[in-house]
Parts: structure tokens; C-alpha cells; sequence
């Protein structure tokens, strides 16, 4: 692809211009990208009004629902470690000095499965937190990846290579 002109690349788009294109032909563009020669893609970006807007938006909309997610985990977060609190205290005023130790023990057994859960959901959570946080990296770094290779990624490897040399 690397030989590619811009004619040959909106006959693989499927376009007449590159002004007005929609975001799936901007999505395959920024996969050609890296195939592409550097000058031509700076070139055909340059033709792009909207290529930086919607990297743009699409980092932004990534980052509100990212936001939303959290918000809304921090919500479910709280609602079932309230929910524990207040079995817990109810639990605690059913102890009393004068209850049969058996009934003492089931109440403390109970304390501690509410204590598991506890722990359980907030590892849960955790693991649930990285591996989102780690999706939303793949995609950012993807995005930042496609402007990065045709603004000049390529021209730095290019040019490390030619030091090899």
C-alpha cells in the first residue's frame, strides 16, 4: 500500500473527495494509515477537515462514558456496602449478654459471611476497574496511534532506519 496516491486511495474508499466522508471511511483510512506514505497521508489528513475533529470526539465521547461508568460503579459501590451496614447493625442488636451461645455464634457467622461478601465485591470491583481502564487505554492508544503513524511515525522509523544504515 505504501506506493498508494491519493486517486488510488478514495477508489479503495470508495469516495469522490476526501471534504465530506463519512466516520467509517475515516475508520478505514486511519487503518491504512500506517501503510501509507507519510507525505501522501499528511497530505490527504490535511484534506480532512473533519479527521481531527473526530479523533477528537470520539476521545471525548470515550472519555464520558468512561466518566458515566465510574460514576454509576461508584453508585452500585455504595448501595451494597450500605446495604451490608445496616444488616450488620441489625445483626449487632440482636447480640445480646444473655443469649444462648449458639444463637451468639450464628450471629457472629453471619458477620463474618457479611464481611466475605464485602470483600469479595470490592475485589471484584477492582479487577472490573482495571480491565476497563485497561480497554479504554487499548482504544485511546489506538486513536493516538493513527494520527501519530500518519503525522509522522512513520518519517521517525524511517529515519532510524536510514542512521542504521
Amino acid at each position: 500500500m505504501g506506493g498508494m496516491g491519493e486517486a488510488e486511495i478514495k477508489r479503495t474508499l470508495g469516495i469522490d473527495s476526501f471534504r465530506n466522508v463519512s466516520k467509517d471511511k475515516i475508520l478505514k483510512f486511519a487503518a491504512m494509515m500506517p501503510d501509507l506514505d507519510t507525505e501522501v497521508a499528511i497530505k490527504i489528513i490535511e484534506q480532512f477537515p473533519v479527521f481531527k475533529e473526530f479523533a477528537a470526539g470520539a476521545l471525548n465521547t470515550l472519555e464520558r462514558t468512561h466518566s458515566a461508568t465510574l460514576i454509576a460503579n461508584m453508585h452500585s459501590q455504595d448501595a451494597f456496602h450500605e446495604d451490608l451496614r445496616e444488616t450488620r447493625e441489625i445483626f449487632k442488636a440482636q447480640l445480646t449478654d444473655d443469649m444462648p451461645s449458639e444463637d451468639r455464634r450464628d450471629i457472629n457467622e453471619k458477620l463474618i459471611e457479611l464481611a466475605q461478601m464485602s470483600y469479595k465485591k470490592d475485589s471484584e470491583n477492582k479487577k472490573s476497574l482495571s480491565e476497563n481502564l485497561k480497554t479504554v487505554g487499548v482504544v485511546v492508544g489506538v486513536v493516538a496511534g493513527s494520527v501519530l503513524a500518519a503525522l509522522g511515525g512513520k518519517a521517525v522509523i524511517d529515519s532510524l532506519s536510514d542512521s542504521d544504515s
